[in-house]
């Protein structure tokens, strides 16, 4: 998917680069660890600095869809202090019946897309297989078009 390459500023490419790994990094940590993952989100702030973000919402066990709106809204509340986003979280791939890390990456210069990370979970004997990476265009939340 490298479309949005001819469109964005070689800073905003650099941005959305540098976050897909730690975005990444951070979910296969948990998956490998634990099982699971809550959403979380990867920040560089407007001086180019890297910074992670969670969502507390006072649950002991919050819903993902309300972790996602409440990092959806703290980022957009933050986005005049923000270059780019990238918001982490575990999906069901009902078309291949099989779960994935969805990385939703945004830039402020209106850029925006998903990363989808395929995996599955080792059937005898711990540890997580991984697939291919996908990318396709994705709805800005954070710096909406317009």
């Amino acid at each position: 998917m490298a479309y949005w390459r001819g469109t964005a500023s070689q800073q905003a490419q650099d941005d959305l680069d540098g976050l897909l790994d730690p975005a990444l990094g951070f979910a296969q940590q948990q998956l490998d660890a634990h099982g699971e993952f809550d959403p979380y989100a990867v920040v560089v702030d407007a001086d180019g600095q890297q910074r992670m973000v969670a969502a507390d919402i006072g649950s002991d066990e919050p819903a993902s869809a309300d972790l996602i709106t409440k990092l959806i809204a703290t980022l957009s509340d933050e986005r005049d202090n923000l270059r780019a986003a990238a918001i982490v979280a575990h999906i069901r791939l009902p078309e291949t019946n099989s779960d994935a890390v969805r990385v939703t990456l945004e830039h402020s210069e209106r850029v925006s897309l998903t990363v989808l990370l395929p995996y599955k979970a080792r059937q005898f004997g711990r540890g997580i297989d991984y697939g291919n990476l996908q990318a396709s265009a994705a709805t800005a939340f954070i710096w909406p078009a317009g």
